[in-house]
């Protein structure tokens, strides 16, 4: 926002698309997030808070931010975000009530990771990266096997979808797949495929 606080400082500023898109407020407990598309009701909910039971759901949307790699959590600052985000995703799939659950992993802030990966190294804060440096793919892939290995059932398929929250095409594509996922497995888990 830096390249823009001579037109967020004027006076008869309107935020644009793009600036409420990137807006961005911290969690501080269970949020639920119910949308429409296309007639099906989603709800999202945001777990950023304190750890508490949650209901058997089926499917999962887990959301990983690409460009926290190099981030340290606001409560603990040797705790690296991305670590802390991997160890959660871990304890959620590996839950009772989320055993027989599909889990759909969004690998978001992918455009992000492409600027930052050009000056922050992976291999600064995951040591066990041995890609090229300044690799946008070789970092994502990276990244997408660091949550596949956290999954102990190797039955288990973790649909994962690359995301820019602000590209709206991107996410309606995205939306659009995950839907056909989600009504894919249901057909399968009632035999009608």
């Amino acid at each position: 926002y830096l390249t823009d606080l001579d037109r967020i400082a004027m006076p008869s500023f309107v935020p644009t698309q793009q600036d409420i898109l990137r807006v961005r407020v911290p969690t501080t407990g269970i949020i639920e997030y119910p949308f429409d598309l296309e007639n099906i009701i989603f709800r999202m909910v945001d777990v950023g808070g304190p750890k508490v039971r949650k209901k058997e759901v089926d499917p999962l949307l887990f959301l990983v931010a690409l460009s926290e790699y190099d981030q340290v959590l606001a409560e603990c600052d040797n705790e690296n975000r991305m670590e802390e985000s991997k160890a959660l995703f871990k304890t959620i799939i590996t839950y009772p009530w989320f055993l027989n659950s599909s889990v759909i992993l969004f690998l978001n802030k992918k455009d992000l990771l492409e600027e930052k990966i050009m000056y922050s190294h992976l291999i600064s804060y995951f040591p066990e990266y041995t890609g090229p440096k300044q690799d946008v793919k070789a970092a994502r892939d990276f990244i997408l096997k660091l949550y596949q290995d956290q999954n102990p059932d190797k039955e288990k398929v973790i649909y994962s979808h690359f995301t820019c929250a602000t590209d709206t095409e991107n996410i309606r594509f995205v939306f659009a797949a995950v839907k056909d996922t989600i009504l894919q497995l249901n057909l399968r888990e009632f035999n009608l495929v």
